[in-house]
């Protein structure tokens, strides 16, 4: 079998330059012989395409659809969507990035060249255009190389999708500097056990933070991921702000979607330290100038030996909440929610938006740890959240964890309603 991908476009001895060319400058082609590669059709959202023997998930379709709808809503606002899928795979993203969200230009790069003719076929449904009014092209290099080549020839896009593997954050700089400002980066983290606590070091490394095991740690892995992209921002001169935080248990997978711009985080009270006492089980937070002043309103010398500390990482809202109504909205007016049943994807949504509600802080309570500390059996979810706001607290449900609410109340209040609703 031939592999066909477009070749290089520029002098530059990167596999390609994204740069538009004059119409009358022809793309070069390259032959590579594939004779091992495996085929297997697929179908999502009506799109059938192949995965060779690429890395495939179907449990990770909902993060593509919150992608699509993001860049099809920034489409609609700026007029035009110019956008890297940094390491593409087998180009399903590529494919829907083009078909639904009706980009301009999509360069779809994988640094395996053995994906190439099956990148290219499963492209191949939508014309791809020559010259300036060319819709896509297919690069097989490093994300890294391929982000610093568009940066240092000044070919900005507006839509970076950087879904890598392992809590890899060298992708973090190159993509900031190849990103328009006012553009959307969409990056990954797939480690679950450092977001747990169980490798600090790692973390710190990764993202200059220093994680301990949090009975949110699915939550701490998100904040871990923006808080990364917050320090490598301040040090370009950026700042971000995330418009949706996706986490899902496959993998698990942590997906956030942030904003790039320039100038400092107005609000600084955002990236600070976050503390949890197991003794009593209510969390805080601190900010950097309160640093050795961490102790917990149940404080003796018990207390200060139970308190655990993980920071500096991302505290404020892990959600826009206009801006994930805007995309619930535009998945109701292409049929992706509101039919007869609730999809996966518009229980996310709707979800997305109760967390974003300003009054909840970071973190959620999980009823088991309620009950267990209150020594009764676990409440109904429901109930608990009905009783809580009953009492002037704020009060949603996690799409983290499904028997966990993410609320302003204290666990010791918790506790207290929980014995209460036991006595009915």
């Amino acid at each position: 079998m031939s592999v066909i991908t477009l070749g290089t476009l520029s002098s530059s001895r990167f596999p390609c330059n994204p740069i538009p060319k004059p119409s009358n400058s022809k793309p070069k082609f390259s032959f590579t012989h594939q004779s091992t590669l495996k085929s297997e059709y697929q179908t999502e959202r009506g799109h059938e395409f192949e995965i060779g023997e690429s890395f495939f998930r179907h449990e990770s379709a909902t993060g593509r659809d919150l992608g699509v709808l993001a860049a099809s809503l920034y489409k609609k606002s700026k007029g035009k969507l110019r956008l890297l899928d940094a390491l593409c795979g087998c180009g399903i993203r590529s494919l829907r990035y083009l078909a639904e969200a009706e980009a301009d230009f999509v360069l779809a790069n994988d640094a395996n060249d053995e994906y190439a003719d099956i990148i290219t076929k499963n492209l191949s449904g939508v014309p791809g255009g020559s010259g300036d009014e060319r819709r896509w092209t297919v690069t097989h290099t490093d994300a890294n190389r391929i982000m610093t080549e568009c940066y240092l020839q000044r070919d900005f896009f507006d839509f970076i999708d950087i879904d890598s593997f392992g809590s890899d954050s060298t992708f973090l700089r190159s993509a900031m500097n190849s990103l328009r400002l006012d553009g959307l980066l969409y990056i990954t983290s797939t480690d679950g056990y450092s977001s747990g606590g169980h490798r600090p070091h790692h973390t710190l490394a990764a993202y200059g933070v220093y994680i301990r095991p949090m009975p949110y740690s699915n939550e701490i892995g998100l904040r871990m991921l923006i808080g990364g992209a917050v320090r490598e921002a301040s040090v370009l001169g950026y700042r971000v702000s995330p418009l949706f935080s996706y986490y899902a248990y496959h993998g698990p997978v942590f997906r956030v979607l942030l904003r790039v711009n320039r100038g400092k985080l107005p609000d600084n009270r955002y990236y600070g330290f976050i503390s949890y006492c197991h003794r009593c089980g209510n969390s805080q937070e601190f900010s950097w100038d309160e640093l050795g002043q961490i102790s917990c309103p149940c404080s003796n010398s018990e207390a200060s030996q139970s308190v655990i500390v993980s920071g500096p990482l991302w505290t404020g809202p892990l959600h826009n909440t206009i801006h994930v109504k805007e995309m619930l909205n535009l998945a109701e007016e292409w049929g992706w929610a509101g039919r007869d049943t609730e999809t996966s994807l518009e229980k996310v949504l709707k979800q997305m938006v109760d967390e974003s509600d300003p009054l909840l802080p970071f973190g959620f309570i999980k009823l088991d740890e309620v009950a267990s500390r209150a020594r009764i059996n676990s409440p109904p979810l429901r109930t608990v959240m009905s009783a809580l706001q009953k009492e002037g607290y704020a009060a949603s449900r996690s799409h983290i964890a499904s028997n966990a609410i993410k609320t302003n109340c204290p666990m010791t209040e918790c506790i207290r309603i929980a014995k209460e609703l036991q006595q009915y």
